[in-house]
């Protein structure tokens, strides 16, 4: 028999429709701190990446900040963004369906973000047991997509090869990250008419999609399997 697909999941824009509360919130408390910044500009340019490294952009063009105004900040733009993501969240469309058909696989959440905003985000869509204890976090494991080792420290972690994982990620950091550590890479491509799916990688448009793709993989997978043990 072959080996279970493990699936591992980006968070924000992948299963949950964050974005548009993290852009408005980093809005204000980029503004504030003197790097001029509006939500569309997360969208645009900087989806997926990681706090810091967006904040050392945005000085390079507009000066440095104070190390200890800019953390303050930080805290509290988490802190209102963890309130509205109790209250104003919802789940992409199609994720909980796809996760529910999916149920019977190995799977995981790999995202740049800290843990406790992945916990709030799923107890906000009603995935809070779902994945269990398998969430990962790059200020947990200490290193963030596009570096492909916060993918390869998930498969690790839940007893896989690189091989055998399929990350499912909307954002270009995500899918290089995935591509770049040997996976099987699933884009979620929900802006196909401004954003290219990068070779290597599958493109889907819905989350509804998703199952589907996973059988026809799941099929390939035991397809060459069987031929593999023929030719021996």
């Amino acid at each position: 028999m072959t080996s279970p697909l493990c699936l591992l999941f980006d968070c924000d824009g992948t299963l949950v429709d964050s974005e548009p509360l993290l852009a408005a919130e980093m809005a204000v408390s980029l503004t504030r701190l003197g790097l001029p910044f509006q939500a569309s500009d997360y969208i645009g340019e900087f989806r997926g990446s990681r706090f810091r490294n967006i904040v050392t952009v945005l000085e390079s063009r507009y000066g440095s900040v104070d190390p200890l105004h800019l953390a303050e900040t930080e805290s509290e733009m988490r802190s209102n963004l963890n309130r509205r993501l109790e209250t104003e969240l919802v789940a992409i469309a199609g994720a909980t369906e796809a996760l529910m058909a999916l149920a019977d696989f190995p799977s995981g959440v790999v995202s740049n973000g800290p843990e406790n905003k992945i916990q709030t985000s799923l107890k906000a869509i009603g995935l809070a047991n779902h994945f269990g204890n398998n969430l990962f976090s790059g200020y947990t494991a200490n290193c963030w997509k596009p570096d492909p080792q916060l993918y390869l420290h998930a498969a690790n972690r839940m007893g896989f090869q690189a091989e055998d994982c399929v990350a499912i990620d909307d954002a270009m950091v995500g899918v290089k990250a995935a591509l770049d550590a040997g996976m099987t890479v699933i884009h979620l491509n929900r802006f196909p008419d401004v954003e290219e799916t990068p070779e290597g990688a599958i493109m889907i448009s819905s989350m509804y999609q998703l199952p589907t793709v996973i059988g026809h993989l799941l099929h390939h997978r035991a397809m060459d399997y069987r031929m593999a043990a023929y030719s021996r």
